[in-house]
């Protein structure tokens, strides 16, 4: 499917009680003609608990990010597990990515529904069932590329034999993945790479393409053994091209980088020698389009290199003070079915009173949360009352998204512009 015409048809979903936090009025309507009326969050008719985003900083994030790469030489496919959101993927590959990435099939068909040509699945794919769509996905497509991680002898052969009992015409491309010692996936030698690499070369159905890998899952990574492990990714490319291993593509991938080391990872790979084929430094960093309120707020590169650009935390999860049953103590109407809490409790940022005063939520913590209750502790003087409406910044964002199947687009003037639907 084309992808315009597939983002058309999320524009025609109708609004109804599956998705929490939207006007009770507008049921019925199509979620672009609830777009088009432009309603103001706070007045609107919104009910919460409700997840935004920020216009201003989500555009703001994907500008950021294109500047950095195309100043680095960097191909760009970010990763699409972070949001699953095919109108943001369309603004990615809009703002100059190469493509997306993902990391199971699942994701690779929402991203091929939703018309993107190329993905780039960072995980081996031993699945039968799977492998036969891919084999389907690239006969039905001359244009479309896909690209998947091995790192064993075992995965290539089910690979190859899967993809050969699908009757598969064109071959799959294939990186070898390098790990390390006490990471996640990835051969964690040259010479087991080396082996995996002339398996791909034996198989029929199979075409070598690169190396690629993950910093970010490094044992107490920091800046000098991310440093090392990229240098012995590029090391890796090289040897490989100097055996003629790349003899049968037309460039060599070589792809790395999180949203902690990108920085780390654009500088080695400035030192890529040239090889046999034109090289593609493909970056996958995904968390950036949203950043965070916590964790991405606290690694993100730009803090070392604020002369390279900066990121804006896009969420705020809106809800309602709903109880103050004791001193100290304010209760808020969103808990572990709303609020991402993997990486952190959320953080209290605003107090919108009903008459539409703003006030810092300087002073307030979230102590603990239940299902559907946020506890807040402070002072009594700067607690929320009963019906105040509470900002809530968060930490991760790939655990907020997954939540919220539609998240309201806001301008700063609190105006909904758009609503993104997520495809988890």
């Amino acid at each position: 499917m084309h992808i315009g015409s597939a983002l058309d048809q999320l524009g025609d979903e109708v609004v109804d009680h599956r998705f929490r936090g939207l006007p009770p009025d507008a049921d019925g309507r199509t979620v672009r003609g609830l777009a088009a009326e432009r309603r103001n969050l706070h007045s609107g008719g919104f009910t919460t608990p409700v997840l935004t985003l920020s216009a201003e900083a989500v555009e703001h994030n994907l500008r950021s990010m294109e500047r950095f790469c195309s100043r680095h030489g960097l191909a760009f496919a970010p990763h699409g597990k972070t949001s699953m959101a095919p109108q943001l993927f369309r603004r990615q590959l809009d703002h100059g990515a190469w493509g997306i990435t993902v990391a199971v099939p699942h994701q690779a068909r929402v991203a091929r529904a939703y018309g993107v040509p190329r993905i780039f699945l960072a995980n081996e794919v031993v699945d039968a069932a799977a492998l036969a769509w891919m084999a389907r996905e690239l006969d039905r497509d001359p244009d479309f590329r896909c690209v998947v991680y091995a790192d064993s002898v075992r995965g290539v052969r089910l690979m190859d034999a899967a993809l050969t009992a699908a009757g598969a015409h064109r071959p799959l491309e294939v990186v070898v993945e390098l790990g390390a010692a006490g990471a996640r996936s990835g051969v964690r030698t040259a010479a087991r790479a080396a082996e995996v690499a002339d398996a791909v070369a034996a198989a029929g159905t199979l075409r070598l393409t690169g190396v690629a890998g993950y910093e970010g899952e490094l044992a107490e990574a920091d800046a000098p053994r991310v440093r090392a492990w990229m240098r012995e990714l590029v090391s890796l490319a090289v040897e490989f091209d100097k055996a003629g291993r790349f003899q049968h593509t037309e460039e060599v991938i070589v792809s790395a980088g999180g949203s902690a080391w990108f920085d780390v990872v654009a500088e080695v790979f400035q030192e890529l020698p040239a090889l046999s084929r034109p090289v593609c430094r493909l970056l996958r960093s995904g968390a950036y389009i949203s950043h965070d309120d916590g964790r991405y707020r606290t690694v993100t590169p730009f803090n070392r290199i604020p002369q390279e650009g900066s990121l804006l935390p896009a969420f705020r999860l809106w809800t309602q003070a709903v109880s103050r049953p004791e001193p100290g103590l304010a209760l808020v109407n969103a808990g572990k079915r709303d609020v991402a809490y993997d990486l952190g409790l959320p953080e209290v940022q605003v107090i919108r009173e009903p008459g539409g005063r703003m006030r810092s939520g300087k002073g307030l913590t979230v102590s603990r949360l239940a299902d559907q209750h946020a506890f807040l502790r402070g002072a009594e003087e700067v607690l929320p009352e009963v019906g105040d409406w509470v900002g809530l910044g968060m930490s991760h964002p790939c655990t907020i998204f997954e939540k919220w199947p539609l998240i309201p687009l806001v301008a700063g003037d609190g105006t909904v512009t758009d609503y993104i639907r997520t495809v988890f």
